[in-house]
C-alpha cells in the first residue's frame, strides 16, 4: 500500500454494458473521502486518487447508453492500491475475456485490495480469486454464481462479504456500502461517517456485512 501521507490509488474497471451505479457509486465514495481541514478555510486532503480503467482507449457505452471516456487503459494506469470490479450485463462477455481476467489477477498478485460489486463477482471467480472463499453477488445471480464456482461459498443474505484482501458486495447500490466499508477499514469510523454524510447517504453501518 501507499504511505499514510499519500492518497491510495483506486482503479475502477469499466467495460461495455457495465452497470452505471456499480462503478459510479464507489467512485463517488472514494472521491468524496477526505480528512478534515487543518484550518477553517484550509483544504480537505484527499484520501484516494480514483480513476476508471478500460481495456481500450475508446469511449465505453454503459448500460442505458451512458458514454464514459476511461481515464486509463489496462496497460497504462499507475500502480493500484485498490481495484473495483463492477457488474452488469457486460460481465457475461468479460468473464470469457482473458485480457481482463489476467489484469484482475495481476492486480491482486501485486497486492491491490480487490473488490467487486454485483455480478463483478463472476469476473473475480473466473480469474480464480474466489476459490475456497465466501462471496456474494446480486440476489438474482446467487444460484448462477454457485453453479459456476462450486468451490466458492456464496452467501445470499449478506450485503458485503469481507475476506481480507478480497471483498465482494451485492447488487448495484451495495457498491456504495462496500466502498464506505473499505473507507472505514482503512481510515476509521469517523472518516467513513463523514464521507457518507457529505454524500447525504443513509448509511446503515455494518448492515449485512460478513467479515
Amino acid at each position: 500500500m501507499t504511505s499514510s501521507t499519500a492518497p491510495r490509488t483506486v482503479g475502477i474497471l469499466i467495460f461495455p454494458d457495465v452497470e452505471i451505479l456499480d462503478f459510479c457509486g464507489p467512485f463517488e465514495v472514494f472521491a468524496s473521502a477526505t480528512l478534515p481541514p487543518q484550518t477553517e478555510d484550509g483544504p480537505e486532503p484527499q484520501l484516494f486518487a480514483v480513476f476508471t480503467v478500460a481495456e481500450r482507449t475508446e469511449v465505453v457505452t454503459c448500460r442505458g447508453g451512458l458514454l464514459v471516456q476511461p481515464n486509463h487503459t489496462l496497460g497504462s494506469h499507475p500502480p493500484l492500491d485498490l481495484t473495483v470490479v463492477p457488474g452488469g450485463y457486460g460481465t457475461r462477455r468479460e468473464q470469457e475475456n482473458p485480457v481482463v481476467l489476467d489484469w484482475i489477477k495481476r492486480q491482486r498478485s501485486s497486492g491491490a485490495l480487490t473488490t467487486s460489486v454485483c455480478t463483478g463477482a463472476f469476473l473475480l471467480g473466473a480469474a480464480g480469486l474466489l476459490d475456497g472463499l465466501r462471496a456474494t453477488t446480486h440476489w438474482a445471480t446467487i444460484d448462477g454464481l454457485r453453479a459456476r464456482h462450486p468451490s466458492t461459498k456464496v452467501l445470499a443474505d449478506s450485503r458485503i462479504v469481507d475476506e481480507g484482501e478480497i471483498i465482494t458486495s451485492a447488487g448495484v447500490s451495495a457498491g456504495i456500502d462496500m466502498a464506505l466499508h473499505v473507507v472505514r477499514r482503512l481510515h476509521g469510523d469517523d472518516i467513513a461517517r463523514r464521507t457518507a454524510r457529505d454524500m447525504e447517504y443513509d448509511w446503515r453501518e455494518g448492515d449485512g456485512v460478513m467479515g
